[in-house]
Protein backbone atom coordinates (compact mmCIF):
# COMPACT_ATOMS: atom_id res chain seq x y z
CA UNK A 1 0.00 0.00 0.00
CA UNK A 2 1.13 3.56 -0.64
CA UNK A 3 2.75 5.36 2.26
CA UNK A 4 3.99 8.87 2.82
CA UNK A 5 7.72 9.20 2.30
CA UNK A 6 9.92 10.40 5.18
CA UNK A 7 11.68 13.76 5.00
CA UNK A 8 14.45 14.04 2.37
CA UNK A 9 17.93 12.92 3.30
CA UNK A 10 20.67 15.49 3.82
CA UNK A 11 22.59 16.29 0.63
CA UNK A 12 19.99 14.66 -1.58
CA UNK A 13 21.68 16.08 -4.69
CA UNK A 14 24.82 14.03 -4.10
CA UNK A 15 22.93 10.98 -2.87
CA UNK A 16 20.94 10.49 -6.11
CA UNK A 17 23.93 10.66 -8.48
CA UNK A 18 24.73 7.26 -9.98
CA UNK A 19 23.20 4.31 -11.76
CA UNK A 20 20.11 2.73 -10.19
CA UNK A 21 18.38 -0.59 -10.99
CA UNK A 22 14.59 -0.89 -10.57
CA UNK A 23 13.57 -3.21 -7.74
CA UNK A 24 9.81 -2.58 -7.83
CA UNK A 25 7.16 -0.40 -9.47
CA UNK A 26 3.83 -0.50 -7.66
CA UNK A 27 0.60 1.43 -8.20
CA UNK A 28 -2.08 1.64 -5.48
CA UNK A 29 -5.51 3.21 -5.71
CA UNK A 30 -7.15 5.27 -2.94
CA UNK A 31 -8.55 2.13 -1.32
CA UNK A 32 -5.11 0.50 -1.09
CA UNK A 33 -5.69 -1.98 -3.92
CA UNK A 34 -2.69 -2.69 -6.13
CA UNK A 35 -3.30 -1.85 -9.79
CA UNK A 36 -1.15 -3.78 -12.30
CA UNK A 37 -0.24 -1.74 -15.37
CA UNK A 38 -1.10 -3.95 -18.38
CA UNK A 39 1.52 -2.22 -20.54
CA UNK A 40 4.50 -2.62 -18.17
CA UNK A 41 3.31 -5.69 -16.24
CA UNK A 42 3.69 -6.46 -12.53
CA UNK A 43 7.51 -6.63 -12.48
CA UNK A 44 9.07 -4.30 -15.07
CA UNK A 45 12.81 -4.00 -15.54
CA UNK A 46 14.38 -0.57 -15.39
CA UNK A 47 17.44 1.58 -14.98
CA UNK A 48 17.76 5.20 -13.93
CA UNK A 49 20.91 7.29 -14.16
CA UNK A 50 21.48 10.65 -12.50
CA UNK A 51 24.54 12.76 -13.30
CA UNK A 52 24.81 16.36 -12.08
CA UNK A 53 21.91 18.10 -13.88
CA UNK A 54 21.15 15.24 -16.31
CA UNK A 55 19.24 11.98 -16.14
CA UNK A 56 18.20 9.02 -18.31
CA UNK A 57 15.58 6.35 -17.62
CA UNK A 58 14.50 3.11 -19.31
CA UNK A 59 11.72 0.72 -18.32
CA UNK A 60 10.57 -2.51 -19.95
CA UNK A 61 7.96 -5.19 -19.45
CA UNK A 62 10.06 -8.39 -19.38
CA UNK A 63 7.30 -10.21 -21.29
CA UNK A 64 6.80 -8.02 -24.36
CA UNK A 65 5.33 -10.94 -26.33
CA UNK A 66 1.93 -10.85 -24.59
CA UNK A 67 -0.95 -8.85 -26.03
CA UNK A 68 -1.11 -6.68 -22.90
CA UNK A 69 2.40 -5.41 -23.63
CA UNK A 70 1.74 -4.56 -27.27
CA UNK A 71 -1.04 -2.03 -26.78
CA UNK A 72 -0.78 1.61 -27.80
CA UNK A 73 1.27 4.15 -25.90
CA UNK A 74 -0.35 4.80 -22.55
CA UNK A 75 0.32 7.99 -20.67
CA UNK A 76 -1.41 8.67 -17.36
CA UNK A 77 -1.49 12.04 -15.70
CA UNK A 78 2.01 13.21 -14.71
CA UNK A 79 3.56 10.27 -16.52
CA UNK A 80 5.33 9.39 -19.77
CA UNK A 81 3.89 6.94 -22.30
CA UNK A 82 5.25 3.47 -22.97
CA UNK A 83 5.33 1.97 -26.46
CA UNK A 84 4.88 -1.80 -26.78
CA UNK A 85 5.93 -2.42 -23.19
CA UNK A 86 8.97 -0.12 -23.33
CA UNK A 87 9.53 3.42 -22.07
CA UNK A 88 12.69 5.50 -22.30
CA UNK A 89 13.46 9.18 -21.89
CA UNK A 90 16.27 11.55 -20.92
CA UNK A 91 16.87 15.20 -20.19
CA UNK A 92 17.69 17.59 -17.40
CA UNK A 93 16.48 17.78 -13.84
CA UNK A 94 16.23 20.22 -10.97
CA UNK A 95 16.07 19.12 -7.38
CA UNK A 96 14.33 20.83 -4.47
CA UNK A 97 16.17 19.40 -1.49
CA UNK A 98 13.85 21.13 0.99
CA UNK A 99 10.66 19.51 -0.30
CA UNK A 100 12.35 16.34 -1.61
CA UNK A 101 11.07 16.73 -5.15
CA UNK A 102 12.75 16.34 -8.51
CA UNK A 103 11.44 17.90 -11.73
CA UNK A 104 12.62 16.19 -14.90
CA UNK A 105 12.40 17.93 -18.28
CA UNK A 106 12.25 15.46 -21.15
CA UNK A 107 14.59 16.46 -23.98
CA UNK A 108 14.18 13.09 -25.69
CA UNK A 109 11.69 10.26 -25.33
CA UNK A 110 10.62 7.05 -27.03
CA UNK A 111 7.13 8.51 -27.37
CA UNK A 112 7.44 11.79 -29.36
CA UNK A 113 4.42 13.21 -27.49
CA UNK A 114 6.49 13.22 -24.26
CA UNK A 115 9.31 15.44 -25.54
CA UNK A 116 9.29 18.75 -23.71
CA UNK A 117 7.21 17.54 -20.76
CA UNK A 118 8.21 18.50 -17.22
CA UNK A 119 7.32 15.88 -14.60
CA UNK A 120 7.64 16.38 -10.84
CA UNK A 121 8.05 13.52 -8.38
CA UNK A 122 8.84 13.01 -4.70
CA UNK A 123 12.33 11.54 -4.32
CA UNK A 124 14.18 10.07 -1.34
CA UNK A 125 17.28 8.04 -0.65
CA UNK A 126 17.03 5.56 2.22
CA UNK A 127 20.31 3.77 2.82
CA UNK A 128 21.00 1.97 -0.49
CA UNK A 129 17.55 2.60 -2.01
CA UNK A 130 16.26 5.44 -4.20
CA UNK A 131 12.49 5.87 -3.89
CA UNK A 132 10.42 7.93 -6.30
CA UNK A 133 6.72 8.50 -5.76
CA UNK A 134 4.12 10.26 -7.92
CA UNK A 135 0.41 10.68 -8.39
CA UNK A 136 -0.74 9.39 -11.78
CA UNK A 137 -3.58 7.44 -13.33
CA UNK A 138 -3.89 3.80 -14.30
CA UNK A 139 -4.64 2.89 -17.94
CA UNK A 140 -8.37 2.87 -17.10
CA UNK A 141 -8.15 6.39 -15.58
CA UNK A 142 -8.17 5.32 -11.93
CA UNK A 143 -6.07 7.71 -9.80
CA UNK A 144 -3.10 5.86 -8.31
CA UNK A 145 0.04 6.54 -6.35
CA UNK A 146 3.07 4.99 -8.06
CA UNK A 147 6.12 4.07 -6.01
CA UNK A 148 9.34 3.11 -7.78
CA UNK A 149 12.12 1.63 -5.68
CA UNK A 150 15.66 1.38 -7.06
CA UNK A 151 18.88 -0.16 -5.73
CA UNK A 152 22.26 1.38 -6.49
CA UNK A 153 24.00 -0.51 -9.28
CA UNK A 154 27.75 -0.85 -9.45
Amino acid sequence: MSKTLPPPSPDLGSAIVGLWRLISREDYDRDGRRCIDPIMGPHPLGVLCFAPGYFAAQFMNPDRTGTSATGPASSGANNSGAVSGYDAYFGTYTLDEVTGTVTVRLEGALSPANIGHALTRDIRVERDRLIIQLATTAVDGTPVTRTLTFARSG
